[in-house]
C-alpha cells in the first residue's frame, strides 16, 4: 500500500459525488442520506467534512429530489432506471462533472477520513500510470472511497454495457493504487441497518 508525500491535484480539477441513490434496503427502504443522527442528516454530516477539501459537489440522488436541491449542489439521477447499484451513479456524475477527476463518497458513512481528498490524490500522483486510488481500511478495501480519472468513463459504460454491476470488479480491473487508510478505520464505519444508527 503506497502512501507517499507527492504533488497533490489541484482541488478545482476534482469533483465530489455522494452517492445518495440506493433503495436503502436494509434501512426498511428509507432514503440514506436524508436518515437524521445526531441532529443532522448523515449527508449534512459528510458535507460538512468534505465542503472545505472539495471543488464541485455532486449528489447522486433517485427520490427525495427536493430535498436534496435544498442543499444547493448539483444534483444528478441514475441515467439507467431500477437502482442498478452505485457505478450508475458513478458514471451519471462523471458525464456531468466539470472536474478532470471524480472522488466517490457513499451517502452512509458521516464522517470519512480526515485528508480523504489530500491523500489520494497523493497516492494517485504518485503512480502516473494509474487511474484510479481506493482507500484500503487495513482489514479492506474500500472502493467506494476512490478518487479516479474521468478518463476511465468509456471503461465504466462498457462494463456495465455487458450487464455487469460488480463495484469491487470494477475498480481492480482498472489496476489502482491503494492508499492505506489504517490509521483511520473507524471513519468508514457505515449505517446499513437502524441498529446502526443506536
Amino acid at each position: 500500500m503506497i502512501q507517499l508525500k507527492t504533488l497533490m491535484i489541484k482541488p478545482e480539477n476534482i469533483s465530489t459525488v455522494i452517492l445518495a441513490g440506493g433503495l436503502g434496503r436494509r434501512m426498511k427502504n428509507q432514503d440514506k442520506g436524508l436518515i437524521e443522527w445526531q441532529g443532522k442528516s448523515l449527508i449534512e454530516h459528510i458535507l460538512s467534512h468534505i465542503s472545505a477539501q472539495s471543488g464541485e459537489i455532486i449528489i447522486n440522488a433517485n427520490r427525495n429530489l427536493e430535498h436534496y436541491a435544498k442543499l444547493g449542489f448539483t444534483l444528478v439521477s441514475d441515467e439507467i432506471d431500477d437502482y442498478q447499484g452505485p457505478l450508475i451513479g458513478i458514471l451519471s456524475a462523471m458525464r456531468s462533472c466539470s472536474g478532470d477527476y471524480l472522488l466517490c463518497l457513499p451517502c452512509d458513512s458521516p464522517h470519512p477520513p480526515s485528508k480523504l481528498i489530500e491523500r489520494l490524490s497523493e497516492c494517485l500522483q504518485s503512480n502516473k500510470a494509474a487511474s484510479c486510488a481506493l482507500a484500503h481500511d487495513g482489514e479492506r478495501l474500500q472502493p467506494l472511497f476512490s478518487l479516479m480519472s474521468c478518463s476511465i468513463q468509456n471503461k465504466l459504460e462498457n462494463f456495465l454495457n455487458e450487464g455487469n454491476r460488480k463495484v469491487h470488479d470494477f475498480f481492480l480491473s482498472l489496476d489502482p493504487v491503494i492508499c492505506d487508510f489504517s490509521d483511520q478505520s473507524s471513519r468508514f464505519r457505515n449505517f446499513n441497518t437502524p441498529d446502526d444508527l443506536i
